[in-house]
């Protein structure tokens, strides 16, 4: 199956479980492996063939930064779900990342995997 990857797209909003995160934006950082079939636009040269990743990574971006979940898990979720309404996308790998979120540390995320029912 042909991938389309979209490496550290950067939002900022509010995720956490703690007081403190609730208050300001943080950086979240998503990094997304989109699995379909590229060959109808490697044929044709035309965007409309292929998973515009440009309307991807602008929904998504935009969802994280309005969300305002209690954890990366349910982010994850989320995103995994929007990107799996997308055309031609048959599974979805999301990886969600606070920056600095635990001393000593440069980032803690999840990483999950999904399934268009029927794939």
């Amino acid at each position: 199956m042909d991938k389309v990857i979209i490496k550290d797209l950067l939002a900022h909003g509010i995720i956490g479980i703690h007081p403190h995160e609730r208050e300001n934006a943080q950086d979240i950082l998503i990094n997304l492996v989109l699995f379909g079939n590229l060959s109808p636009a490697g044929e044709s040269d035309r965007v409309e063939d292929s998973i515009n990743y440009q309307t991807v990574s602008e929904k998504v971006r935009v969802h994280a930064e309005s969300a305002q979940r209690l954890t990366v898990e349910a982010l994850a979720a989320d995103i995994a779900k929007l990107c799996l309404e997308v055309e031609g996308v048959k599974k979805v790998r999301v990886r969600v990342e606070k920056p600095d979120a635990i001393p000593f540390t440069k980032s803690v995320g999840v990483e999950i995997e999904r399934n268009k029912p029927g794939n």
